[in-house]
Formats: structure tokens, sequence, C-alpha cells
């Protein structure tokens, strides 16, 4: 029996007036396959899309016989295909600053015991494109390239806020709190205050209000080609206490974001810094 999923909240129907509604609906097919959700039924695919069931295992069966999903013959599930990853590979490659960030992310994991990643925005998301982790302990992350976090309450998204201009930062937070809903009164205090953190030191941080067992702080480097990359370095709330984010973290994330700056030609996101 298919088991309950619910819809993540990008996964919607294209309303512009130039769409194909057929590709569209196959897209939003293959956005169902995310942290998760790795083997899916038609019935978790019709309830994730809203699309009919009769249409939705058309809809993915056109897109198995193409390669982006497999069908497993017994179970008549699907998974993602070979052709989902030729395209992530192909998305990936076209990041130069992602080999550039490596090797010092992973320096600052060894040195500092957290998980240290990358990411850029996707709607109302951050994906990561790099992930780091200290190769002196071993635990299990709970986030790796391709995952998912929000712009809202992530540290992530919070610096990825705070770098943009207040005339694109404002809209971008009025859907946001479109988005959210009932969810919103919740969440805006306490961007607010992370944006104010931001105003004085180029950090966000987020304090056990994406994971309640996770704290983290992040910052902005902005790429030659204008576009915001994120560097993020967290792990347990014991851990990384506020203090030690405020005091030891945050330098260390400054020097981080100069130093992706310099080898890249972009400019690291820190009021002070910038022209």
């Amino acid at each position: 029996m298919d088991t309950l999923v619910t819809a993540p909240p990008s996964i919607r129907a294209g309303t512009g007036a130039d769409t194909v509604s057929a590709l569209d609906r196959g897209l939003q097919v293959l956005a169902c396959f995310r942290d998760g959700q790795r083997s899916l039924g038609s019935t978790e695919l019709a309830r994730l899309t809203g699309i009919p069931r009769p249409t939705v295992t058309r809809l993915a069966a056109t897109l198995a016989q193409h390669g982006w999903l497999r069908q497993d013959p017994d179970t008549e599930r699907f998974t993602l295909g070979a052709g989902a990853l030729v395209l992530a590979r192909a998305f990936l490659s076209g990041y130069d600053a992602r080999a550039s960030a490596r090797d010092p992310m992973q320096v600052l994991a060894d040195s500092t015991g957290g998980s240290v990643y990358l990411a850029v925005r996707d709607g109302m998301e951050m994906v990561l494109i790099e992930a780091c982790r200290p190769r002196s302990r071993m635990f299990t992350a709970r986030l790796s390239v391709g995952s998912r976090v929000p712009l809202a309450n992530s540290a992530l998204g919070r610096a990825y806020l705070g770098a943009l201009g207040p005339a694109t930062r404002e809209p971008l937070i009025e859907s946001l709190r479109l988005t959210r809903g009932n969810e919103w009164p919740a969440l805006e205090g306490a961007l607010a205050k992370s944006l104010e953190d931001w105003a004085c030191t180029g950090v966000c941080l987020s304090l056990g209000e994406f994971h309640s067992e996770i704290n983290s702080a992040a910052i902005a480097v902005r790429g030659p080609d204008g576009e915001l990359l994120v560097l993020n370095c967290g792990g347990s709330a014991h851990a990384f206490d506020e203090s030690r984010l405020r005091h030891h973290i945050t330098p260390a994330l400054q020097q981080l974001a100069r130093t992706l700056a310099n080898v890249t030609g972009g400019q690291a996101m820190i009021p002070g810094d910038t022209e």
C-alpha cells in the first residue's frame, strides 16, 4: 500500500501564459523526488501533485521511458533515473566556486568539528551544492549535497536575505509571509533579529529554529557573475551554542568568505568590507 506523504511547498503548477501544461505536470512529478522520497507510487505522486492518478501514472511512465525515472517491475514504484543524475552533474559543474571553496571548507569543518555547507537559492529554499564534514568525528550528517532548507528559519536562508538589497529583499520577505501562512508570526521576529545581526557582522544565526537540535551560522559571498552563494557552519546545539557561534564561528566564517571571494574574484558580503 502507498504510504502517506505530504507535498513539498515548492511543488506547484506554473501559471504563466507561455507554459506548456503537459511539461509543467511532468516537472511537478520529478519535483516530488526529494530528501526522504526516493521511491514513490502512483497514489503518492497523485497526492503530492494534485494530478489525477491515471494522468500521473502516464506522466511517470513517459519519464521512465526517457530515463528520468525508473519503475520497479515488482512494486511498480518509481525512483529517479540516470537522466536526473546527468542534469545534476551538469548543474554542479557550472559552479567554479564550488571547487574553490571545497578545501577551505574542509579546513573549517576539521578545525571546528562542525558541518560546513555551500548553498544557492532555489525558489523559497536554499539548496546545498557542497558539504564538508569533520574527518575526525564519526556521526551521521543530516544534510548533504542536494538537500534543501527554508529561507525564513535557516541560517543559510537568512544570510541570503541579509545580503540582498532592500528593494529585492522586501518583496521576497512578503512572498515568504504569504507562503508560510499561519507559521509566519512565529518566524517574523527571529528573522528580523537575524537581519539585525547581518547588518553588524554579515553573519546570520539559526538557534534551533530550523532543527531543534542544531545551531548554525551563515555568511554570503557574491560571485563574479553576481549570484549569491552562502556558506554555513554549525552542528549540535550543545557544541555550537550562541556564544561560540558569535565569538568563534562568526570570525572564521568571515575569513572563509574573504578567502573564497579573493580566489573567485567575488565579494564577501560583510558590512564594512563591501564598497
